[in-house]
């Protein structure tokens, strides 16, 4: 009869609009996720039609990762502190305004201002999601939640390259940008109507902490991006990765005197959340690299359109949906511990496999190991993350969720810089000596070079898939890793009874 009591009560304290709520979330993350992706395939129509050159597009592309990635603490505990919802639809009216303005714009000076307005955009709607998430959802019904928002995030992060590729072929780069801001708008009208306010319980502010994080998260991203061009130590990177060292160091002494931190580090204390926050950082170091790498295999190797080469991780998708689907049907059995082995252990599978790739493979085995990798991902991902902020009490969830984002974004931001670095460089050692200087650079300058020389497209493309196996061998002893920590590290905790019950008293929720 208690039980019966107990389950009573939670149901009457779920909110009813919960899973109209969930949409909203997914909107929100969607239109972040589709805009990143989509942009990769812009980039050639874009440099041809507002010249720029390799230095603009690169900052383009990272300009919108610096401020992301450097703003997310800071943005996670200004919801927490002035409302998540808020926080949020705040963040998406910026984003959709710079995606509007991009369509106008007509130099890479403005399109690079514009990526930095959406990237503040992105850095305030991110931590905002999750946190909702947790807020609205008990423990019994967070993990279908946690599986449908991570099944719209890679159907997302699959199907926007085939949406680029579409639209680049019907309209202009323009429509890129353009597309962001009917989903903004139908976020920001559902989320007006739909979801509940929630914050955590007032505390003083923390300028000082506000600033050392942002200045050593832009720094450390920036180290990290340049490494593949100046290396560890090169050029300004030595000043650049000392800022961050140091700016880092001294939030960490702070928010650990101060007495009302930013962020509650408290939080690494907690077995679930450190052996949580380290898996998935090594696990995104493990697939960084993977959309950049096998998006030049299937063009520059097979000989794929950008749009052939978007639909050609259709198996991705799919296996991802079968995997969240079922994960969280397993998660409620078996834990999320071993959830996550299992999940990480078939990732580790599919990129074993992806090093058995040659230059005359065709797509057959890469097919298999895409499958392999979305059923992997789908296991362990959201399994991950739901362990993790189940460790995050309510009222600190904004910046909590922060604290994960912000990790995770490290973690992706250095598997593309050590993946593609090293894919740069066992390129270049095994293109013949004899080749041009020029034909070392990259498979695309190569086969731009060729000019109907079958021979050395033949060496570029072998050239090309042998660096990319040992690409793949990294990817695997870092998906490995992360099984291993997460094994090692994590536990399984047995809900409490009253854990489905109504946010706690430090955790104002309201609509």
């Amino acid at each position: 009869m208690e039980g019966r009591a107990v389950e009573s009560h939670a149901t009457r304290s779920r909110n009813p609009r919960r899973w109209w709520i969930l949409i909203v979330l997914c909107l929100s993350t969607l239109v972040l996720v589709v805009d990143s992706m989509a942009l990769t395939v812009a980039v050639p129509s874009m440099a041809a039609d507002i010249g720029a050159g390799p230095q603009d597009l690169q900052w383009i592309l990272d300009s919108y990762v610096l401020v992301f990635a450097g703003l997310l603490l800071t943005s996670g505990s200004l919801g927490d502190r002035f409302g998540r919802r808020k926080v949020m639809i705040v963040g998406l009216l910026l984003f959709g305004a710079a995606s509007l303005g991009a369509t106008f714009c007509a130099t890479p000076g403005e399109v690079i201002a514009a990526r930095i307005a959406m990237g503040v955009g992105g850095a305030l709607i991110m931590p905002s999601t999750l946190s909702i998430l947790i807020t609205v959802f008990d423990e019994d019904e967070r993990p279908k939640a946690m599986a449908a928002w991570g099944s719209v995030s890679m159907l997302g992060l699959v199907g926007s390259p085939v949406l680029g590729g579409v639209l680049i072929d019907h309209f202009s780069w323009h429509s890129i940008f353009f597309i962001n801001v009917p989903v903004v708008a139908l976020a920001i009208l559902a989320g007006l109507t739909l979801m509940p306010e929630s914050k955590g319980p007032w505390q003083k502010p923390d300028p000082i902490g506000a600033v050392l994080s942002a200045a050593g998260m832009t720094a450390l991203i920036w180290w990290i991006i340049d490494l593949p061009q100046h290396g560890a130590f090169g050029g300004h990177a030595a000043l650049t990765l000392a800022v961050a060292v140091l700016a880092l160091g001294a939030f960490v002494v702070w928010e650990n005197t101060t007495s009302a931190p930013m962020v509650p580090l408290v939080l690494f204390r907690n077995r679930n959340f450190s052996g949580g926050s380290l898996s998935l950082t090594l696990l995104q170091i493990g697939n960084g690299g993977l959309l950049l790498v096998l998006t030049q295999y299937l063009q520059f190797v097979l000989g794929y359109s950008p749009l052939k080469a978007g639909l050609a991780f259709v198996p991705l998708a799919v296996a991802a949906l079968i995997g969240n689907a079922g994960g969280a049907q397993l998660a409620a059995k078996i834990g999320n511990r071993y959830l996550i082995l299992a999940g990480m252990l078939v990732m580790a599978a599919s990129f074993v496999l992806l090093t058995t790739v040659t230059a005359d493979s065709g797509f057959t085995v890469p097919a298999t190991a895409l499958g392999l990798l979305g059923l992997g991902a789908g296991l362990a991902m959201p399994a991950a993350v739901g362990a993790l902020m189940g460790t995050i009490p309510q009222e600190q969830a904004g910046v909590g969720s922060a604290l994960n984002d912000t990790i995770q974004q490290a973690g992706t931001a250095l598997g593309i810089a050590i993946l593609g670095s090293l894919l740069t460089s066992g390129f270049a050692h095994r293109m013949p000596a004899d080749a041009p200087a020029a034909a070392k650079h990259s498979i695309g300058g190569a086969l731009a070079l060729a000019q109907g020389d079958t021979g050395l497209v033949h060496a570029a493309r072998e050239a090309f898939t042998s660096a990319m196996s040992t690409t793949f061998t990294i990817s695997a002893v870092g998906v490995l890793a992360a099984a291993v920590v997460a094994t090692l590290v994590m536990r399984d905790t047995k809900p409490a009874a009253s854990a489905a019950e109504a946010p706690s008293d430090g955790a104002e929720l309201a609509v």
